[in-house]
């Protein structure tokens, strides 16, 4: 061997050798790997750890919770009524934080409104509470195809520095669904087509349009006869603005000026600017874009919100609400982030359609319920002119279904965010803070108890699942007149789940409703009538009646017909329905519909001994 090649063998050897991993360089395993910046992403690293799965979360940006902290959307939209799982227990730090509940009722588009800086402190401080949970930050990830071990991925952190790691379970908590589609996952973009979604009022034909996204901006109030006007952007034009409220504008429906600044008021002074009418709303399709393309998207987005504001402080005047300068640890003071309201939508083991969710009681997706929410369908198509219109129906409140998070064609692998499997139209009530916050919680649920069963998310026990949330302060059903402070929450969510002892849809304006009714009374009929949604072996014995209302005479006699196996204790029967109904027991006295329910839950357990699949059937 000549000098030259003695020199390229050894250079190649070294080469080589120093590609390999050094023995000193061990690859740390988790149990669950959560990658993303999305609001869901956090959420669900969160629950992981609590499930006692060892947990690693990535995130690209130096903030964790996504659209509530780093988009500047800190003003959330719905469930007000329904404080489910983290949700809850975020707005509670919240509330105490500021000096209670009315101290968040600061703007008149949402009763829960807060500085994106105190946000970002909170899911901070939760996460570092949770032992089993370990937090990058300002690090980027690279994952690589499944290994029979779990999923390998590289991260690279802030100074350069790459480090190995390894999950068995993967959850994608980005807001585009970017990590199920490198891994191969099915989606769609876009609106399908009402053939494709079986919603009557789709278009008759897909695009690939989505919703209008919004690079939000937080002001702040300088004080009187401050001018913190900023410099116009070169393309400002004050007439794309001019009908952005009453302001040389005849638009009947255009609202007040001074409306449209308090419409995101924050507390302390400070404005969001996420203003939906003729506003800082920006359309592009980025979704299937590298990153670089999607930066130049943003970037024209950030020159749109500038030109509103600039609009807002000199052509409205507004010259002491300027950039906040104590919000985001950004050059330009605007957000980490864009607020995304649509992204990719991945195939999963179901989907969730309008019509699940006008009719739900109609299917039985409503059975695998994991996630609440109460938004209307809500699209932002105004920057796309020619976007097919629709006329969304009202709806009452809904849940999303455990198998609307497990995509169809990838092992091991859980959604926590917007890519969640929903139609288009769904999508516009799916996507708000609350929701996928607990879409995330659940996602890390589902990838704790796999991990830590050996399965995958597609085969745990839906019960096994549902019942877990419960115990996190989670809820299967919207029922919004049973909080989770009632004394029997968790046996009429699990009533709910099965289908006996409905409740009620009511669409109301932008807090819709399902009302289970726990005070009122229950006609025999009425119940039969939900019993006949529960395979039991035998309901002739029990359709026979005296009493047109449910009593304790009618109750004992339907279990005993019901379960015949089991003997009732007549004096704990009497005793429970006594303490229930809150007075003496007499066997003639209808009895409330909570009662009912702490009753067939205690002594027949439908929610137990009926399992279902992710379809919400009944498996025999």
């Amino acid at each position: 061997m000549n000098q030259l090649n003695r020199i390229l063998f050894l250079l190649f050897i070294g080469g080589f050798l120093s590609c390999q991993p050094k023995a000193e360089d061990k690859v740390e395993s988790f149990d669950v790997i959560v990658l993303g910046e999305g609001t869901g992403a956090v959420s669900a690293a969160i629950q992981a750890a609590r499930s006692g799965a060892k947990t690693l979360l990535v995130n690209p940006l130096p903030w964790l919770g996504g659209m509530l902290t780093s988009a500047g959307v800190s003003a959330t939209d719905g469930n007000h009524q329904l404080p489910a799982g983290l949700w809850g227990e975020f707005r509670g730090l919240l509330r105490e934080h500021y000096g209670g509940e009315d101290s968040l009722f600061t703007g008149w588009v949402s009763n829960t409104m807060f500085e994106p800086s105190v946000g970002a402190k909170y899911w901070d401080e939760l996460a570092a509470a949770e032992p089993q949970l370990k937090v990058f930050s300002n690090t980027q990830y690279k994952v690589s195809p499944r290994l029979e071990s779990g999923w390998p991925v590289e991260l690279i952190l802030a100074d350069g520095e790459r480090l190995q790691v390894e999950g068995k379970e993967l959850v994608d908590g980005t807001d585009l669904g970017d990590v199920a589609a490198q891994l191969g996952a099915k989606y769609d973009v876009g609106m399908e087509a009402a053939s494709q979604s079986g919603e009557s009022i789709a278009p008759e034909t897909a695009n690939d349009i989505i919703q209008d996204f919004t690079y939000a901006a937080i002001l702040k109030d300088f004080g009187e006869g401050e001018d913190r006007t900023i410099d116009p952007p070169a393309s400002y034009d004050p007439s794309v603005f001019q009908c952005s409220c009453q302001y040389e504008c005849d638009k009947e429906e255009a609202h007040p000026c001074a409306t449209m600044i308090s419409y995101g008021k924050l507390p302390n002074g400070k404005y969001m600017i996420n203003w939906p009418i003729v506003g800082n709303d920006y359309y592009a399709n980025m979704v299937e874009m590298d990153d670089e393309a999607r930066e130049e998207v943003y970037a024209k987005a950030k020159e749109h919100t500038l030109n509103f504001i600039y609009y807002i402080q000199s052509a409205l005047g507004y010259k002491h609400l300027g950039l906040a300068d104590d919000e985001f640890p950004t050059a330009d003071l605007l957000p980490l982030m864009p607020y995304h309201r649509e992204g990719r939508r991945i195939h999963g083991e179901v989907r969730l359609n309008l019509n699940h969710v006008v009719d739900p009681f109609k299917f039985e997706l409503y059975r695998t319920g994991v996630a609440v929410g109460d938004y209307p369908i809500d699209h932002h198509h105004d920057m796309v002119p020619d976007a097919p219109g629709m006329d969304f129906p009202s709806v009452p409140s809904f849940n999303i279904p455990a198998g609307a998070l497990i995509p169809k064609d990838v092992d091991h692998l859980l959604i926590a965010d917007k890519a969640i499997s929903v139609s288009n139209i769904v999508n516009g009530s799916s996507r708000l803070q609350p929701v996928i916050l607990q879409i995330g919680q659940v996602a890390g649920l589902m990838a704790a108890m796999a991990a830590q069963q050996g399965s995958s998310p597609d085969r745990l026990d839906v019960r096994a699942v549902q019942d877990s949330l419960l115990v996190h302060g989670g809820y299967l059903m919207p029922y919004m007149d049973v909080l989770p402070d009632h004394p029997h929450f968790g046996a009429i969510q699990r009533l709910g789940a099965t289908g006996v002892l409905k409740g009620k849809g009511i669409p109301y304006k932008w807090a819709n409703q399902t009302r289970f009714y726990p005070d009122t009374t229950l006609q025999v009929a009425n119940l039969l009538a939900d019993l006949e949604g529960w395979m039991i072996s035998d309901k002739s014995t029990a359709t026979s009646s005296s009493t047109d209302w449910v009593n304790g005479q009618f109750l004992a006699a339907l279990i005993t017909n019901l379960s015949s196996d089991k003997a009732i204790d007549q004096s704990e029967f009497q005793t429970t329905i006594s303490s229930c109904q809150g007075t003496a027991y007499d066997a003639s006295t209808p009895l409330k519909k909570a009662c009912i329910a702490l009753v067939l839950d205690r002594y027949l357990d439908p929610f137990h001994t009926q399992k279902v699949d992710l379809q919400g059937k009944w498996i025999d």
